[in-house]
């Protein structure tokens, strides 16, 4: 650990996990091996898998799970509300009473682009491609690349071979 890192007690850090500086980290778990960039911020309730790059000016918001083998690029931003307020219908600034977590998954071996926004209750399949930049609506299959705002399906990746095959649709399904 360094001078420059708020980590709270109740995080739970796994062997030889490697932190940036200048980062943000309480009430969550982060597995084995994975490396966190300066300037990233993981809450509460916010789990990341084994062996995961999450790059640096990442926010990563309570209810998000990342599974193993995933790259986060710098600046992906996870939204876990769907209509956020910052009062309530009475006027009283809102607290963590007044809304309920909205879930965030992100399967093993995914890659998520630099500047992208996951929105909530969101799946990105397994080895799923985010483009950078791209705004996440809805679910992202296994092995599909994705761009845009909102995100499109522009071809699949076949599995475990690296090689793309043609475009199957123009939307997320």
């Amino acid at each position: 650990m360094n001078d420059y890192c708020c980590i709270a007690p109740d995080v739970i850090l796994g062997q030889d996990v490697r932190l940036g500086k200048f980062i943000n980290l309480y009430g969550c778990r982060i597995g084995d091996e994975t490396k966190i960039g300066a300037f990233v911020e993981i809450q509460k309730n916010a789990t990341v898998g084994r062996r995961c790059k999450i790059s640096s000016h990442t926010f990563v918001c309570e209810g998000v799970t990342i599974e193993d083998h995933v790259f986060i690029g710098h600046g992906v931003t996870f939204i876990n509300d769907s209509y956020p307020r910052a009062t309530t219908a009475e006027g009283d600034l809102q607290t963590e009473k007044d809304w309920k977590v909205e879930p965030t998954r992100v399967r093993a071996g995914a890659s998520i682009g630099s500047g992208a926004t996951i929105l909530s209750n969101v799946v990105v399949g397994e080895h799923a491609i985010i483009g950078a930049g791209s705004v996440v609506t809805r679910d992202v299959p296994a092995h599909a690349i994705v761009a845009g705002n909102p995100a499109k399906l522009l071809r699949y990746v076949a599995a475990n071979s690296g090689v793309e095959h043609e475009q199957q649709s123009d939307t997320i399904v």
